[in-house]
């Protein structure tokens, strides 16, 4: 399988990466991990294809170095997802490829078809996402199921956050690779397009985050309304299929003049220019494991002020500081209102803690397992039944 590169004599692996919607990155964590490590593997010399969704910006073929194919998916939340990944798998069967990475757990039931054709698989199995408020109980039953049909047919499992990790070792008696996300390195200089919003650099606290439950956007702005805050709050997100979720976050907003929602930012310049002026950054993310837009607050030096569950401290540790509730919220922005100091050390400190968190890193790991599976050197993961016991994050 595959061909040595002549500028360095190491095996070059053909590798498609399916599951997400595709790059450019504009949506999550997924498709940043895919632009970001899809385009250092490309700038190595392997031969990388991305899956991409119909709709996700203007076609194009190549990106970064990266070939891509880009296929319709059905427009339901239950099924956008499976049914372009489905196709996805179908075209990768007609054009064949040393090493698959598949990105969700929700994709298990296309596993089989890539097992039977021999094309080795790792699957990047992401958070809880039988957690997530938005499904129903045949949602969670689903990913539940998914889970452990990922176990049972990839030839390796990827994980991004130790809690993850720890899940998967509790539940199924099984490892994983660790392979986080890495932080960007911004400018904490380049803070002139503020200008465009109508904001100034530390007049204003920031979320980033997509409208789910799990997110606690709702939470965060009733924490925020109830404070004394002087300064702003800028919400930056939205989501399809969350109507009525996003109407709860305007309701606890409740015309307050000190709530700002944006709604979606993809200017990618401009949203590095909001964490790097912001005040803090507070983020609400429960169930994803390692998240990017955390690490892009860091990578800001921006203090954080984060949700308290494992993966959230895993990042942060010492150098955070957390809410369970609004009353926490209150408490925590007023807190970083009163004291430049303070808020200025923590800013600090993340931004060298962000440098724990590289991309190069990244894709070796990703470089190491692409050719173990392309080679074969990967022990298939030997599952076990599901054990009662949960890890709680």
């Amino acid at each position: 399988m595959g061909r040595v590169g002549s500028h360095t004599g190491a095996r070059v692996v053909s590798i498609a990466m399916v599951g997400t919607r595709g790059v450019p990155a504009r949506y999550g964590g997924f498709e940043t991990a895919v632009e970001e490590v899809g385009r250092r593997l490309a700038a190595r010399g392997h031969d990388v294809t991305v899956y991409c969704r119909a709709g996700n910006g203007e076609p194009m073929t190549t990106h970064l170095g990266m070939r891509l194919v880009t296929l319709p998916a059905l427009r339901r939340r239950s099924l956008e997802t499976l049914s372009h990944s489905g196709l996805s798998v179908m075209h990768l069967l007609r054009h064949r490829t040393d090493v698959a990475l598949v990105f969700n757990a929700a994709n298990a039931p296309w596993l089989p078809l890539l097992r039977m054709a021999r094309v080795p698989v790792a699957t990047h199995v992401d958070g809880l996402e039988w957690k997530r408020a938005k499904w129903g109980r045949a949602g969670k039953s689903y990913y539940r199921w998914a889970e452990s049909a990922s176990v049972r047919w990839s030839d390796a499992l990827i994980a991004d956050a130790v809690g993850i990790q720890e899940y998967y070792a509790r539940s199924f008696g099984v490892p994983t690779t660790l392979l986080s996300y890495g932080a960007p390195c911004i400018d904490p200089s380049r803070r002139e397009r503020l200008a465009e919003l109508g904001l100034e650099a530390g007049g204003y606290h920031l979320v980033v985050a997509r409208f789910e439950p799990e997110n606690h956007v709702d939470l965060i702005v009733d924490g925020f309304v109830r404070s004394a805050a002087r300064r702003l709050l800028v919400v930056v997100g939205s989501a399809p299929y969350a109507d009525q979720y996003t109407a709860r976050i305007r309701a606890r907003a409740g015309g307050d003049p000190r709530v700002r929602l944006a709604g979606g930012v993809w200017d990618q310049e401009l949203l590095d220019q909001l964490y790097a002026g912001a005040r803090t950054y507070l983020h609400g993310h429960s169930v994803g494991g390692t998240n990017p837009s955390l690490l892009r607050a860091i990578g800001a030096g921006t203090a954080t002020i984060a949700y308290d569950v494992s993966f959230n401290r895993e990042v942060l540790r010492t150098d955070g500081t957390y809410f369970s509730s609004a009353d926490d919220v209150a408490r925590q922005v007023e807190a970083s209102e009163s004291d430049d100091a303070a808020v200025g050390a923590r800013g600090d400190a993340l931004r060298v803690r962000a440098r724990d968190y590289d991309w190069d890193d990244v894709t070796d790991g990703y470089e190491r397992l692409v050719r173990d599976l392309a080679a074969h050197a990967v022990p298939r993961v030997q599952p076990h039944r599901r054990v009662p016991a949960e890890v709680t994050p």
